[in-house]
C-alpha cells in the first residue's frame, strides 16, 4: 500500500467542459441539467453565488435564470466522458498508478515522491491539467485517501492554497482536522454526523480521537477505517482495476410519454445493447434479467402502472441478440395497453466470469458464433462510435429519446462538431 496519496478533483466539471470550447462562458453563471432537461445537476461558481440550488427543477428557478442571464445546457455525457479520459491521461504522466474514482476525481500514488517538493509538484499537476485539457482542478496530498480528500477540500476554499494543498506535517494535519466538521469528512454522511453530535464529536479532530471500540460500534467497520485514516494509517489502497459489478442496470426516462409497445421495445432494445456492452467490458455473463416498465410516478390515480418480469437463462450469456429476444418477450408479458409509459429498463443479474462459464447440456445456441459477432460489433463501435452499428429492433426515428433541447456539440468525438477556425 502506498504511503502518500494525491486526489485530483475537477472543479465544477460539467460546467468547465462547456467552457473549454466556449470561452464566452467564462465569468458567466452556467448550469447543466439532468436527463430530459429536468433538474440542475451541475453549477459553476457564479451560479452557486447567485443562489441556484442543486437538484432544483429548472421551471422553479426560471425567473432567477432569466434575471442573471444564466447559460443553461443539457447533459452532454459524450463530451464529459471524453474530457474525463483526457484528464486521466494527463494525470498518468505524473504517477504510474492512477485510480479513476469518478468521472471528475482520481487518486494518484505519490509514495515514491517524498524527496520531491510536494507543493511544487501538486501545483505542476494542477497547471499541466489546465494547460493540456482546459479543465481547472484542485490537488490535495496526504498520507491516506481520507486526508488527501480533506486536503483537496480545503485547497478549494483557501486563498493561500489556491487549489493545491499538501497535508503531511502533523501540526498542519491537526489544525486542518480541528477546522473541519465531522460531517464534512469523506464517508461520514448526514445521519452519522447527527449521531456523532449527540456524543459530542463535532470536528474531524474529535472523530480522530475516538476509541476503536466506539468507532466500530457507532460507525461500523467502514467508519473505523475512516477514523484510522484520519490518524494517518492507510486503510484503503488504490483500486487500479475496478471490482466487477454484481449486477448491471440501464434505464432512461422517455423524452415524452409513450403508449405504443413498439416504441417501448425500441428503447428497451437500445438499453439491452448498452447493458451487454458493459457486461462484456468486465468480462462477465448474466444468468438472469429483470425487465421493467412504468408510467410517471405523478400520474393521476387510475393512470399509474408499473410492472417487472425476471427471466432466468439456461446458460449465462453476454450475447445481444439473445438478450434482446429475452427482454422483448418479458416486456410483452408485462405491457398493458391504455397507459402512458415514461420509463423502461433492465437489470442483469447473477453475473459470472466469462472464463468460468458452465454450459448447459440443453443449450442450442452457437456460442462461438455469437462470441465472434460480439467481438466484431465491439470493435466497430469502439472505432466509429456506439451508434455506428445497431439492430432493427432499436428503430430508426427513436422518438422516445431523451429531451436535450440545450445540448452543446460533441466537440471532441464527432467530426461534424469539430470547432472551425475562421
Amino acid at each position: 500500500m502506498t504511503s502518500l496519496f494525491a486526489l485530483v478533483d475537477c472543479n465544477n466539471f460539467y460546467a468547465s467542459c462547456e467552457r473549454v470550447f466556449n470561452p464566452s462562458l467564462e465569468g458567466v453563471p452556467v448550469v447543466v441539467l439532468s436527463n430530459n432537461d429536468g433538474c440542475i445537476i451541475a453549477r459553476s461558481a457564479e451560479a452557486k453565488a447567485i443562489g441556484l440550488p442543486m437538484g432544483k427543477p429548472l421551471f422553479e428557478v426560471q425567473k432567477l435564470i432569466e434575471q442573471h442571464h444564466v447559460q443553461v445546457f443539457s447533459s452532454n455525457y459524450e463530451l464529459y466522458g471524453d474530457m474525463s479520459a483526457r484528464v486521466v491521461e494527463t494525470l498518468s504522466q505524473f504517477s504510474p498508478h492512477v485510480e479513476v474514482y469518478s468521472i471528475d476525481e482520481s487518486f494518484l500514488d505519490l509514495g515514491d515522491f517524498y524527496k520531491t517538493d510536494l507543493v511544487a509538484y501538486a501545483r505542476t499537476i494542477k497547471e499541466t491539467v489546465k494547460l493540456w485539457t482546459g479543465i481547472p482542478v484542485a490537488v490535495g496530498v496526504g498520507p491516506t485517501k481520507t486526508l488527501a480528500k480533506l486536503a483537496n477540500r480545503i485547497s478549494k476554499k483557501s486563498k493561500r492554497a489556491d487549489g493545491a494543498l499538501v497535508l503531511t506535517d502533523e501540526y498542519h494535519i491537526r489544525e486542518a482536522l480541528k477546522r473541519t466538521e465531522a460531517g464534512d469528512v469523506w464517508g461520514i454522511g448526514h445521519r452519522y454526523a447527527k449521531k456523532l453530535q449527540s456524543y459530542r464529536v463535532h470536528t474531524a479532530w474529535d472523530l480522530r480521537n475516538v476509541t476503536d471500540a466506539f468507532a466500530k460500534k457507532h460507525l461500523t467497520v467502514v467508519g473505523l477505517r475512516t477514523v484510522k485514516e484520519l490518524r494517518g494509517e492507510p486503510c484503503q489502497d488504490l483500486e487500479m482495476v475496478p471490482p466487477p459489478k454484481k449486477n448491471i442496470c440501464t434505464s432512461r426516462s422517455f423524452g415524452a410519454a409513450i403508449t405504443q409497445v413498439e416504441e417501448i421495445e425500441e428503447a428497451l432494445s437500445t438499453h439491452v445493447v448498452r447493458c451487454a456492452t458493459k457486461l462484456r467490458k468486465q468480462k462477465s455473463r448474466a444468468g438472469a434479467m429483470t425487465v421493467f416498465c412504468m408510467t410517471s410516478r405523478f400520474a393521476a390515480e387510475g393512470e399509474l402502472y408499473s410492472n417487472c418480469r425476471t427471466v432466468y437463462f439456461d446458460t449465462p450469456t453476454d450475447s445481444e441478440p439473445e438478450l434482446i429476444r429475452y427482454a422483448l418477450k418479458a416486456l410483452r408479458e408485462i405491457y398493458r395497453p391504455g397507459f402512458r409509459y415514461r420509463k423502461t429498463g433492465l437489470l442483469l443479474l447473477d453475473l459470472v466470469p466469462s472464463s468460468s462459464l458452465q454450459l448447459s447440456l440443453l443449450d442450442t445456441v452457437d456460442r462461438e458464433k455469437h462470441a465472434m459477432l460480439m467481438q466484431t460489433l465491439d470493435g466497430l463501435r469502439e472505432r466509429f462510435g456506439h451508434s455506428a452499428v445497431g439492430y432493427a429492433a432499436q428503430g430508426t426515428e427513436q422518438r422516445w429519446k431523451l429531451r436535450q433541447e440545450r445540448l452543446s456539440p460533441c466537440y471532441t468525438t464527432r467530426l461534424s462538431d469539430l470547432l472551425r477556425v475562421r
